[in-house]
């Protein structure tokens, strides 16, 4: 800007404004709506606890019953069974009744996906 008017500046600081207002018109356009951003973050919410961390890690390498889950885990098996309920309930796992034993997977491979890409992420330097 070092040649220009006083009117040349001035027009460059409004179309830039102006430039910015359609991004920021066109971005909150491809905004989720306020449920689904809720949803988003109860979901990353499981993840925030590092005793849910180890159990879905656990079963991103391979399917378990509760008392493998506990051995690997390093706690009883009613403390994972809890574990187990919440993560059931928010859909990151699932489960199989196999005789009187239930074995339990990841829910499906997006959650395979966010285990791998969240332990590529922690292990970048």
């Amino acid at each position: 800007m070092k040649n220009c008017s006083n009117n040349q500046i001035i027009k460059q600081v409004e179309e830039e404004g102006e430039n910015l207002m359609d991004k920021i018109v066109d971005i909150r356009k491809k905004m989720p709506d306020e449920q689904d951003v809720y949803n988003l973050a109860e979901f990353f919410k499981m993840f925030g606890n590092p005793t849910r961390a180890k159990i879905l890690y656990s079963l991103h390498l391979q399917d378990l019953y509760v008392g493998e889950i506990a051995d690997v885990v390093g706690m009883s098996i009613s403390a994972v069974s809890h574990q187990l309920w919440i993560l059931r309930a928010a859909k990151l796992i699932k489960c199989v009744k196999e005789g009187k034993e239930v074995k339990y997977s990841l829910d499906d491979d997006h959650v395979n996906q966010i285990m791998t890409c969240g332990m590529t992420h922690v292990k970048e330097q």
